[in-house]
């Protein structure tokens, strides 16, 4: 049983002859960046949110209320809030009017991504999307496996551009919509618009 603490001290007055760091384990949430990938941008990121559900309102809206508050504390600006109920023609509506504002770059919604016949956000942005990104999707559910297990592949969280704008599609669940922001979208939030060229000047290229 002593081996092993030899070759610990070892080990130990090895790094500190040679003057290298010791190592660190990484911090939960924190994430490697490959070169070139900007964490800012000239401005912040203008967000529509746009919670779907049949009985969430303006007062009610938890998860609404959190991915508001998640989006700012990174520095960009909630450029509008909208509400709308399980309908395909409703959602249509409530999204073409978001992406249709000047100052909006992305499009957070919330609720309509699961299995039950009234789940139909997939559905509703099918015909206003032109690229899908589906690595969103993939990331979402591997790290939902944390906090659901094996749930996690009912999920149709899933992204992609329209009209140019950034769109991204949440469970309506406050839990997940903090994971996804938190882990996924903010910090490649403001490379991403940059990719679609919504920034001022900017090409739109890595």
């Amino acid at each position: 049983m002593s081996a092993p603490k030899r070759k610990s001290a070892r080990g130990a007055r090895a790094a500190k002859a040679s003057g290298a760091a010791p190592r660190r384990r990484a911090t939960p949430g924190t994430r490697r960046r490959a070169p070139g990938h900007e964490t800012t941008g000239p401005r912040p990121v203008g967000v529509a949110i746009l919670t779907v559900s049949d009985t969430r309102t303006a007062a009610s809206d938890g998860s609404g209320a959190r991915a508001q508050a998640l989006i700012e504390a990174a520095g960009h600006r909630v450029v509008s809030r909208a509400w709308s109920r399980d309908d395909v023609a409703a959602i249509r509506r409530a999204a073409r009017t978001a992406l249709a504002r000047a100052d909006c770059d992305a499009l957070v919604v919330t609720g309509g991504t699961g299995p039950a016949p009234r789940d139909v956000t997939p559905e509703a942005f099918a015909p206003l999307v032109r690229k899908w990104l589906p690595g969103f999707g993939e990331l979402f559910r591997a790290a939902s496996t944390r906090q659901v297990g094996t749930a996690a592949w009912l999920s149709r969280a899933e992204a992609g551009v329209a009209r140019g704008r950034l769109v991204v599609l949440l469970p309506g669940s406050t839990r997940a919509v903090e994971l996804a922001l938190t882990e996924i979208l903010l910090p490649e939030l403001p490379h991403a618009v940059r990719l679609l060229g919504r920034f001022p000047t900017d090409p739109g290229r890595t």
